[in-house]
């Protein structure tokens, strides 16, 4: 059947435009009218949501060789209007006077910058297509700007801070960008490269048109950067760099290229989607401010995580794997499927997370997974939800200038060990049919957490919205205890508890195994405790062990019960996964005064240098011996223990078989040593350059040990400069450099320098500048340098507006997180009693990094 066409007549028609504006109008005035304010506010972003559509831009910067010239550059902006009921902010954190000219289809407008918002007035817009062209000098906020490279760096909204845009990620749009550079440089972005020109020494880019991206994800590199091609699966990839060890890079290029094939041929696999954009490329940067940022087309790493040498540990190994891996894992988690608002930005991490860990585990086999998975993760997540600053996973934002303050341990540690347990109790396979259909419905768009979970509910044998509540929306972690009862050596009773650390009653659902160990054999049992109290009755009758271990499959998330019973067998636990467990529950334990005091247990794993053999676990238990060792024991006690210490670390070298492990002990020797017979030992080993038999030193390390050197008095005036003049690469010199005065023994020298800080030039490098910190803030430095703190507590929010996303919690953690005394306490308390309407996601990092000084209270008394 056919069916019947209808002619409407005129007047029909003029009623079906009329009503359809009149419909546009309705839609659009369901948001409050978005006032103009500093920022990119979530009324603004759901007005401009509700409106705009279909985005591109066209972007043309010229990039002059002198860092000190202006970068010129013009912005065509393209979209689609449903209505004009409100005039169009488009974002520009910038000064009017950067704005040359702004005309509106083929309009010239006035330039009416206001709090961050070019303003386009009504009466100049039209429903339907639109365009803005407007000429400017970039603004330089997030361009990374050194003496002969750049790149940038945007997430999360400071694309604005460079050229006019809709700077919220929902509004994805397509960029064609041209670049204008020195003839000698290079330069990398999201599109392929279309042509390239020289002319009149200076070189065009053109670049073909992008995937639809949010502006967090446009990008780019130029500068003096080397350039090698390599395929990574099927895609022939430009890398650039700047590394000139020819050993580094004759090792890890080809490396480099492996992983990232290895993880983008597991993510296809996994996901069922192909690799979702144009192109892959990345670039190596000295000093980046992250181990890596997902651009599409254009990672951005650290060069140090990318280029080792033969002297790498397997830490360092394992790292740059996870660090590929998770970067890769973003091109479909974050990047093809990215959140609404920054609420969600933890989902896009902890699958890039999540992610990268299945990846390798897959590669590394299940053993090796468990222990990474456990090290890498769950110390990371306690340092935060032990404290009274801990946030939950998912947190409220009105605005994206807070945007930076969401991210920290809790998204990238935490949120993987839920994720996990949420793997467990849905199933690998349901769990991977939920994420799959999950990401194949918003592909190329734009998602929230309720949306995935909503998904993943149908696939699930729980209620996963009480589950979310607590793992997801709040904070903390629980603390489990246990009775055990015991009958003619039978066990009569077993009855496993948990309640929060602290704040409002709740329990986490959650599987996690213990084991009973007995004289010739171990037993584990797996445990779901979804109540405040368990009664584990599969255990009744068998027979009294020997001692107990919660979590020994490190699975489950909580301050765990020690048994004190396994101190004399802790070394001979024969799973290096159990024994991380058991070290990592003792450290908690400790932390919180039970179970162990910090002499205790700094003896405890001492006694272990040389009996742990897992090169994790041995880096591991070092960590917490540097820990309680700066940060728990008094100064008069570090000097009686000192010597000990020092010889069990030498001793432990010693016997060592493993390079490896002969390493990660050095490097707490000189972390700790205090006497003057190490002190000369070190030096001696810095000038010769004659390492330890069996330990490969390299620049860094060698470079790392005059700072050690010169922090702890060695009287050689000379020591720094010769160690300067030892180190070729030009990025390592100007870093060495801007370090320099931190270490000095002259007090006038140091002063001088943190003054510096003051100015945003020169905090510009934030990796040097935190350093930096670390020796200027030194345990032994700390009578002199607790006078930094209160500056160091009123520059935090001026850092939280111009520093990138790490920045804040990063300084506050260099400078607050070795302290121990009573006088730095007192700062600190003072300036949050004198602050009660301070920032309270900033007043929380605080009081994380602040958490070792406020325990060290208590614990040394």
């Amino acid at each position: 059947m056919r069916k019947t066409l209808l002619y409407p007549t005129f007047l029909t028609l003029l009623l079906l435009i009329s009503y359809s504006q009149k419909s546009i109008c309705q839609i659009a005035k369901t948001a409050t009218e978005p006032i103009v304010e500093v920022g990119v506010s979530k009324k603004l972003a759901e007005y401009r949501k509700s409106v705009i559509n279909k985005v591109q831009y066209n972007l043309e910067f010229t990039i002059p060789a002198q860092k000190s010239e202006a970068i010129q550059a013009r912005a065509v902006l393209n979209f689609q209007l449903a209505s004009i009921v409100y005039p169009l902010q488009i974002d520009f954190k910038e000064n009017a006077d950067k704005i040359k000219s702004v005309i509106v289809n083929n309009k010239p407008v006035a330039v009416q910058l206001l709090k961050e918002h070019l303003v386009i007035g009504q009466k100049y817009l039209k429903a339907g297509k639109n365009e803005v062209r407007i000429d400017f000098q970039a603004g330089e906020g997030a361009l990374n700007r050194n003496t002969d490279y750049l790149y940038t760096l945007f997430v999360p909204d400071r694309a604005r801070t460079v050229f006019p845009c809709f700077d919220q990620p929902d509004l994805k749009a397509t960029f064609a960008l041209t670049l204008r550079i020195p003839e000698q440089w290079k330069a990398m972005a999201n599109g392929a490269l279309k042509d390239s020109i020289v002319k009149d020494g200076q070189k065009t880019y053109h670049f073909k048109t992008s995937d639809l991206l949010s502006t967090y994800f446009f990008a780019f590199a130029a500068g003096d950067f080397r350039q090698t091609e390599g395929l990574v699966s099927a895609f022939k990839t430009s890398f650039l760099f700047r590394e000139t060890d020819t050993a580094k890079l004759n090792k890890s290029i080809p490396e480099i290229f492996t992983i990232h094939t290895d993880a983008l041929k597991y993510f296809q696999e996994w996901t069922g989607i192909p690799y979702p954009f144009q192109k892959f490329g990345f670039v190596a940067i000295p000093d980046f401010q992250f181990g890596g940022m997902e651009h599409p087309g254009t990672i951005q790493y650290k060069a140090s995580s990318l280029f080792l040498d033969n002297g790498a540990t397997k830490d360092q190994i394992n790292a740059r794997n996870n660090l590929i891996a998770h970067e890769t894992a973003h091109m479909w988690f974050g990047d093809m499927v990215t959140m609404n608002w920054f609420t969600d930005v933890w989902m896009k991490e902890v699958f890039a997370n999540f992610m990268a860990d299945k990846s390798n585990a897959d590669a590394g086999g299940t053993d090796e997974f468990d222990l990474k998975f456990l090290v890498d993760h769950f110390p990371a997540a306690y340092n935060v939800d032990r404290t009274t600053g801990a946030n939950p996973i998912r947190q409220d934002l009105d605005n994206l200038k807070d945007a930076g303050n969401l991210y920290g341990n809790i998204i990238y540690h935490k949120a993987p060990v839920m994720m996990r347990q949420l793997e467990r109790m849905m199933g690998a396979e349901m769990f991977q049919k939920g994420v799959r259909e999950y990401l194949k419905k918003f592909a190329g768009g734009n998602a929230s957490w309720p949306d995935l979970i909503n998904i993943l509910g149908k696939y699930a044998p729980v209620d996963l919205q009480t589950w979310n509540k607590v793992w997801v929306n709040e904070t903390g972690r629980p603390l489990i205890d246990y009775n055990l009862e015991v009958k003619d050596n039978k066990i009569a009773s077993f009855v496993i508890t948990q309640k929060p650390e602290y704040g409002n009653k709740r329990v986490w659902p959650q599987i996690f195994e213990l084991t009973f160990f007995y004289p010739n054999y171990s037993q584990e049992i797996s445990v779901q405790l979804n109540d405040g109290k368990l009664n584990l009755k599969e255990v009744a009758g068998m027979e009294k062990p020997s001692f107990i271990l919660f979590n020994s499959s490190g699975q489950g998330y909580g301050v765990w019960p020690v048994d004190t019973a396994m101190f004399k067998s802790l070394y001979r636990i024969e799973k290096p996964l159990r024994r991380a467990s058991a070290y990592i529950s003792m450290y908690e334990n400790m932390l919180n005064g039970k179970t162990i005091d910090p002499e205790g247990l700094l003896k405890l794993f001492t006694d272990g240098l040389d009996k742990e053999t897992d090169e994790l676990n041995l880096k591991l238990i070092n960590g917490y011996i540097s820990s309680i060792f700066w940060n728990f024991t008094s100064a008069a006690e570090r000097l009686k223990l000192a010597p000990q210490l020092e010889d069990s670390l030498w001793n432990a070298i010693r016997l060592e078989g493993s390079p490896n492990n002969k390493k990660i002990l050095f490097k707490t020797y000189q972390d700790i040593y205090l006497s003057q017979s190490a002190g000369d030992r070190l030096y001696t080993i810095w000038k010769s350059q004659q390492a330890p038999e069996g330990i490969k030193l390299t620049e860094d390390d060698y470079t790392s040990l005059s700072m050690s050197l010169a922090l702890k008095g060695q009287s050689d005036p000379s020591l720094l400069q010769t160690q300067l003049s030892r180190i070729s690469n030009p990025d390592r010199r100007s870093r060495f450099e801007f370090i320099q005065p931190a270490v000095s023994a002259d007090q006038q020298v140091r002063d001088q320098f943190f003054s510096s800080l003051e100015l945003k030039s020169n905090r510009a490098k934030e990796s040097n500048v935190l350093a930096a910190l670390y020796y200027l803030h030194h345990p032994l430095r700390q009578e002199s340098s607790v006078k930094y703190l209160p500056k160091s507590l009123d520059l935090l929010q001026e850092i939280q507006v111009t520093g990138d996303i790490f920045f804040p919690a990063s300084w506050l953690q260099t400078t607050l997180g070795s302290y121990q005394s009573k006088a730095a306490f007192e700062v600190v308390r003072t300036f949050l009693e004198q602050h009660k309407n301070y920032n309270p996601k900033l007043r929380a990092k605080i009081e994380q990094a602040a958490d070792n000084l406020f325990r060290a209270q208590r614990l040394l008394k």
